[in-house]
């Protein structure tokens, strides 16, 4: 797992009896992301997967949109006063012709990994105008087929299993097939890596598949999905209202408390099958 995980000792108290034992604890460690080679932004991440998550995080600010957008993605040396590399600084650079975010987009300090979106200056610069509408799109969703995704999803999640304090987040594809699985401290940071991951396989937009999410669907998760052009977002907790009106919006099949054989379809009801009653 490399630096992804780590090992402390801990006291642990069962009935109130003390042992000594070792823990695995996931890791939580600052990444800057420069553009061009100018500081951008800091975000507090899980390492690994450190480019996707560069890529998926300028995608979500409507900075790249294609591959070809992105000349390189490297780490920089030098991190440090004695000329390290730390690999927690990377820096992105643009093709000719792209333009760099506005600066009202930049973030005005570090990203926590509980939010993405707590060092945007005005909340006029959260709502990225996404390139490619999703409300066309001709997704059909199974009720047993997305009743499935949670368990597939927990049976992907490797650093889940050895440490409890993992985000995860899953793109599945029309048939309820996982395509990619990223985990993260940061539930924003685990949807970037999935977005980061399908810009650098030239797969944007993400047409006909499904992202799950493992905690609550907050707003930031819904406009992450409609930039990546995907058209459902599903989670085994609960939406906020300002996620509910974006679907709504945008026409984003939004689905909360996806657990067993039960789910609230918040949005988008006309692709879930054979439940016209949700339309």
């Amino acid at each position: 797992m490399g630096r992804r995980t780590v090992r402390r000792r801990v006291t642990r108290l069962v009935d109130g009896a003390p042992t000594d034992r070792a823990d695995t604890l996931v890791t939580e460690e600052p990444m800057e992301i420069r553009l061009n080679g100018r500081p951008l932004a800091i975000t507090m991440r899980t390492p690994g997967d450190d480019f996707d998550l560069a890529a998926g995080f300028l995608v979500g600010e409507g900075v790249v949109a294609e591959a070809a957008d992105v000349v390189s993605i490297v780490y920089c040396a030098g991190a440090t006063d004695d000329g390290a590399n730390t690999y927690n600084v990377v820096d992105v650079r643009l093709a000719d012709g792209v333009r760099p975010p506005d600066a009202a987009l930049e973030r005005n300090f570090a990203v926590t990994s509980a939010c993405g979106l707590c060092g945007r200056t005005s909340l006029d610069a959260v709502r990225t105008a996404a390139r490619w509408p999703v409300d066309d799109d001709p997704l059909r969703l199974d009720p047993a087929g997305l009743a499935a995704l949670p368990d597939r999803l927990r049976a992907a999640q490797r650093v889940f299993d050895r440490t409890g304090g993992l985000h995860a987040a899953g793109l599945f594809d029309a048939g309820a097939e996982l395509l990619c699985l990223r985990e993260d401290v940061g539930r924003h940071n685990a949807v970037d890596k999935i977005v980061g991951w399908a810009l650098r396989r030239g797969m944007l937009p993400l047409r006909g598949t499904t992202l799950m999410v493992s905690g609550r669907a907050s707003f930031e998760l819904a406009q992450k999905a409609v930039v990546a052009g995907i058209p459902a977002l599903a989670a085994v907790s609960a939406p906020s209202s300002l996620a509910v009106e974006l679907a709504a919006e945008t026409g984003l099949t939004l689905i909360g408390f996806l657990r067993g054989h039960s789910m609230n379809v918040y949005s988008g009801g006309h692709r879930v099958t054979p439940s016209p009653a949700l339309t």
